[in-house]
């Protein structure tokens, strides 16, 4: 074999085995996940509950609700991804299959980004799927709750991605969820300005592309930097224990 063809199918083998390591550390978490159903399903009760008893507590009214819906959902929605933030890393840290992970000779920040994907795909979807029916309950028209479930799909990976940051530097401490909340929140006010921004110029019949394309940019930059930075965070995280 021509020794220049080498390099060549060793970059090929590494990407074939960094994705078949992806697929099993996301089908892994999918299963785990379905194990431990309570898990899955405190974060959704938690929306519906949230945008359900909002309005018994504030105000009933048509108008109101009208102009409040898209910021009700958008903030349900940050609170229940950062409810289930928690379990992200704590099983595996628990039961010593983070360290596996961390020794694997595939690029850890590539299985960092697999687990946010599945954590994406158990909270942050099922939140958009019903977002729908809870926009009817708060009397949003139907381009509101378009362009709501648009924000929502584009914004929940970046909540996920950036929550997997905090998730991370903060697994093994003691209160761990209150000091989570304190660093994630922070960084979550611009996607959720955004967000909600989207959805009242739509009301408004005004352009949202600028809005969109803005929000795209955020899960591009999450994309780019969460996984690295969760990755080592967790390298952190894991010598101080």
């Amino acid at each position: 074999m021509n020794a220049d063809c080498r390099p060549t199918l060793s970059l090929q083998r590494d990407a074939v085995g960094a994705l078949a390591a992806m697929q099993a550390v996301f089908a892994r978490d999918m299963k785990v996940a379905f194990r431990q159903r309570q898990d899955l399903l405190n974060p959704l009760l938690f929306f519906v509950m949230v945008v359900t008893l909002f309005p018994l507590g504030v105000s009933p009214e048509v108008s109101f609700l009208r102009e409040a819906g898209a910021g009700i959902l958008w903030v349900a929605a940050l609170l229940s991804v950062l409810l289930s933030l928690d379990h992200l890393f704590r099983h595996d840290f628990d039961d010593g299959t983070l360290e596996q992970l961390v020794l694997q000779p595939q690029p850890l920040f590539l299985l960092v980004l697999a687990k946010t994907a599945a954590h994406w795909v158990l909270t942050g979807l099922p939140l958009v799927v019903l977002t729908p029916v809870l926009g009817v309950m708060v009397h949003l028209d139907g381009n509101s709750i378009g362009v709501l479930c648009l924000t929502l799909l584009i914004g929940t990976p970046v909540l996920s991605l950036i929550g997997s940051i905090g998730a991370a530097l903060t697994l093994g401490l003691r209160s761990a969820g209150v000091l989570l909340s304190l660093l994630i929140i922070p960084l979550y006010i611009p996607v959720l300005i955004f967000g909600t921004g989207t959805v009242a110029s739509a009301a408004e019949g005004a352009p949202v592309g600028a809005y969109v394309a803005l929000m795209g940019a955020f899960l591009v930059l999450a994309l780019t930097l969460a996984p690295f930075a969760s990755a080592a965070a967790l390298r952190i995280s894991l010598s101080n224990g």
